[in-house]
């Protein structure tokens, strides 16, 4: 019998051709194509969310957002793809400097004024308050409860199921923000909780134990001993059914609908949950719904990607 020769795809693009497409406009400083990408995805939020959170990502080194609302400055596209990239720059300088070192609050403030301009030339996009929502994370502070509730309302009432604003929410609830796991939890169980069928936002929870891991493992650096009282964070009762209720609220609830790119990302929490909780019957359908693609979070939290997926995906147990 063959060997199985299966590598995953880490495509940053997670399977959108037509977003790598117009990201090879950014490389040569050219901004027509990723004009008409947005123009062709139209209000289509999640796929428009998707194309503008990777687009920032790419114009964030370059000049190309600028170019493009220096040549076209009453376009809403624009705008809303500057606002982004100010985001994503803003976050860039974060890392930069390292956990828990302020940056430039001028830099934030203009992140911020940039996500309002462009929240008013496109009043019906949600994206510009998911980009506001997310810089938040970044004042040392974080925001005043009723500034960061506005946002909120403003959001919720142009996509109240966005699952990538949902995210920002609960990441900003955080204990590595501003928040607190039990913050964080009953935010994410409460989305889950009223989620329609075949909805995402169940991932939610998937996501909160990655960032309460996450906590941990900054909090043991250094400590000898300090992880092994996390040995069961994945597969203990409450993990294990967490995965269960994501898998039967969503998955379940659209057993025939395709996986779009901008679900690659939440498929791979849930199917990395799905293999550390234990659970080989829900494991399996997840890669075969996978198929090549994969993403590097949040397997390279709990060691190399690409091992991990290749060994869980090639375990008979699991096997797609």
């Amino acid at each position: 019998m063959a060997r199985d020769r299966f590598t995953p795809d880490f495509d940053p693009d997670c399977g959108d051709a037509a977003l790598t497409s117009a990201k090879q406009d950014i490389v040569i400083g050219r901004w027509q194509g990723l004009r008409q990408l947005l123009r062709d995805t139209g209000p289509a939020w999640q796929p428009r969310g998707h194309r503008m959170r990777l687009l920032a990502q790419a114009c964030a080194s370059t000049s190309t957002a600028e170019s493009w609302l220096a040549a076209e400055p009453r376009s809403a596209d624009a705008l809303v793809l500057w606002a982004a990239t100010e985001t994503a720059r803003a976050f860039n300088l974060a890392i930069a400097a390292g956990r828990g070192v302020p940056i430039d609050q001028k830099r934030v403030d203009n992140a911020v004024m940039a996500c309002l301009q462009a929240a008013g030339a496109y009043p019906d996009d949600p994206t510009p308050w998911i980009s506001l929502i997310a810089v938040a994370r970044l004042y040392p502070a974080g925001v005043r409860r009723q500034e960061l509730g506005r946002w909120w309302d403003e959001l919720h009432g142009r996509d109240p199921y966005s699952v990538e604003g949902h995210l920002q929410v609960l990441h900003y609830y955080a204990a590595r923000w501003h928040g607190t796991h039990g913050l964080m939890y009953d935010f994410a169980r409460d989305t889950a909780g009223v989620a329609p069928p075949g909805s995402a936002l169940p991932v939610l929870v998937q996501f909160a134990r990655v960032e309460e891991y996450r906590y941990i493992l900054d909090g043991a650096k250094g400590q000898h001993g300090a992880m092994a009282g996390i040995s069961q964070h994945w597969n203990h009762d409450g993990a294990v059914n967490d995965v269960h209720r994501t898998w039967h609220r969503w998955i379940m609830e659209r057993p025939d609908a395709p996986v779009e790119p901008g679900e690659v990302h939440h498929l791979n929490y849930l199917t990395h949950a799905a293999c550390y909780a234990g659970l080989p019957d829900i494991t399996a359908p997840l890669f075969r719904l996978l198929g090549r693609h994969a993403t590097r979070t949040p397997w390279s939290y709990t060691g190399d990607p690409e091992k991990q997926i290749v060994r869980w995906r090639n375990n008979p147990k699991h096997r797609a």
